[in-house]
């Protein structure tokens, strides 16, 4: 079985998706530390003036909470900031009415947490796009040790033999010890075609979103990697 681990992220780009929709289980991790300005509570949209971040106020220490303990501070009206700057953004996009007021209904439920919003989000999003893979938060798991040994401890206990990580991971994995426990190594290739896009040039390192109010139900056909993993343990 191939298995990705990844922290949930604010309504996040096309390769998080590509991703979950390449593994057979994709696992949630939630109990590790929250790190300060990024992708857990933030990601970019396309507009007019360029690039802009979208950006979910916490309660949250540093160091010391864990993702899944992260708190959302709904004391600021931050989900009508975000609604009106998707609009001001968007609303000249081919397929923006198709999606927008069923994802605001879902950003505007009350999530106390950031954990359980990511979370709901991704899984809105992966309906859109037809991913049906089976996802797991990492409590679930009871993972022990920390680094590469409690990633190793979630697959041993999911019984996967193959593994997938974002490219990045290079700099920390052990990689030694996959291949002592017989797991396949792949890093994954994000290597991905341009698509219709308003406001001039193409960004490609922006939320999902852009892909699906401006491409819709054709959204699948420009997903995928173009280009195979690197496969660092066979």
């Amino acid at each position: 079985m191939k298995v990705g681990i990844i922290q949930s992220s604010y309504i996040p780009w096309r390769g998080y998706f590509d991703f979950i929709d390449e593994v057979d289980l994709f696992v949630f991790l939630e109990d590790v530390q929250y790190t300060k300005r990024s992708w857990r509570t933030r990601n970019r949209i396309k507009t007019r003036e360029g690039l802009r971040w979208l950006t979910v106020p916490v309660h949250a220490t540093y160091g010391t909470t864990l993702i899944q303990e992260v708190r959302v501070d709904n004391s600021r009206n931050w989900t009508r900031q975000h609604a009106h700057a998707l609009e001001e953004s968007y609303a000249k996009a081919a397929h923006f009415r198709e999606y927008a007021n069923e994802f605001l209904v879902r950003l505007n439920s009350g999530f106390e947490k950031l954990s359980d919003l990511n979370i709901s989000l991704t899984h809105w999003v992966m309906q859109q796009l037809d991913i049906r893979t089976p996802t797991m938060i990492s409590h679930e798991l009871a993972p022990r040790g920390r680094g590469t040994d409690r990633l190793l401890d979630i697959l041993g206990k999911l019984n996967a033999d193959c593994y997938v990580s974002g490219p990045s991971a290079k700099n920390y994995l052990e990689e030694r010890k996959f291949r002592e426990k017989g797991i396949r190594l792949e890093y994954k290739s994000y290597d991905y075609p341009d698509y219709p896009q308003l406001w001039g040039g193409f960004s490609s390192n922006v939320t999902i979103l852009d892909l699906l109010f401006n491409v819709g139900p054709d959204s699948r056909r420009f997903l995928k990697s173009r280009s195979p993993n690197e496969v660092a343990i066979p």
